[in-house]
């Protein structure tokens, strides 16, 4: 996603820049074929740049807030810094604490769709004081939607939304292995070809895209479960 985003915003005229110091290979590899300049370390980003986007594994979001966090201090910086990761409200306004306790600037974003290539669009959400500073990051390819000026409210929609799409897509696949090892698949197969044949497929479709996924999937279900918890609903679904 990270990639794909770099190509538009630099489509806008924007220089993008990366910080992969200490990024695996595959993240070096795919910031080298769209031709990113690699500034190393994060300190030497939050100088260079007026805002930093964060998009990466939302199980690592925090201890990256906080790495952000010290480059801001040493640096004296005030960058703009938008998490762009899966993650909870209370997550992100935790985030928002560190990176503004450092001097920085914050805003919470919720990216919605597929990565924008060839014909597909990517929504980006975003929500607290001066989001509309993000508007000039929009293109044809890439539809940014101001919420609010609250701080939550972009990860909110996005836990939301991810919670019905991802969490489907598990509850699909949990239930068609139990019937499969229950000896019971193959009923099952002509049941939901007759009475749900679109999302039947929808969800068959989905499956082989899973596991390269499933990394970054796990934590997100965890912070779907502390969102569902704080709006008063069972968390226990999303806990695996």
């Amino acid at each position: 996603m990270g990639q794909a985003l770099a190509i538009q915003i630099e489509a806008k005229g924007l220089k993008v820049y990366s910080a992969l110091e200490h990024r695996s290979e595959r993240t070096r590899t795919l910031a080298r074929t769209v031709g990113l300049t690699d500034l190393g370390a994060i300190a030497r980003l939050i100088t260079k740049c007026d805002v930093v986007l964060s998009i990466i594994n939302p199980g690592a979001a925090l201890d990256f807030a906080h790495e952000v966090a010290d480059a801001l201090r040493a640096t004296g910086s005030h960058t703009l810094i938008v998490d762009c990761n899966a993650i909870a409200p209370d997550t992100v306004r935790e985030i928002a604490g560190v990176i503004e306790g450092a001097g920085g600037r914050f805003l919470d974003a919720g990216i919605i769709g597929p990565p924008p290539r060839g014909e597909a669009k990517t929504k980006l959400f975003v929500s607290g004081p001066g989001a509309a500073d993000l508007e000039q990051l929009a293109g044809p390819q890439l539809i940014v939607h101001v919420i609010s000026d609250r701080i939550g409210d972009a990860s909110a929609l996005k836990m939301c939304y991810g919670a019905l799409n991802k969490g489907t897509q598990a509850l699909w696949l949990e239930v068609l292995i139990a019937a499969q090892r229950l000896g019971v698949g193959g009923l099952l197969d002509q049941q939901l070809r007759q009475s749900q044949a679109d999302l039947y497929e929808w969800a068959l479709s989905q499956f082989p895209t899973l596991p390269p996924k499933a990394f970054r999937w796990a934590p997100e279900m965890l912070e779907i479960s502390k969102t569902l918890a704080t709006a008063g609903v069972t968390p226990q679904v999303f806990q695996g």
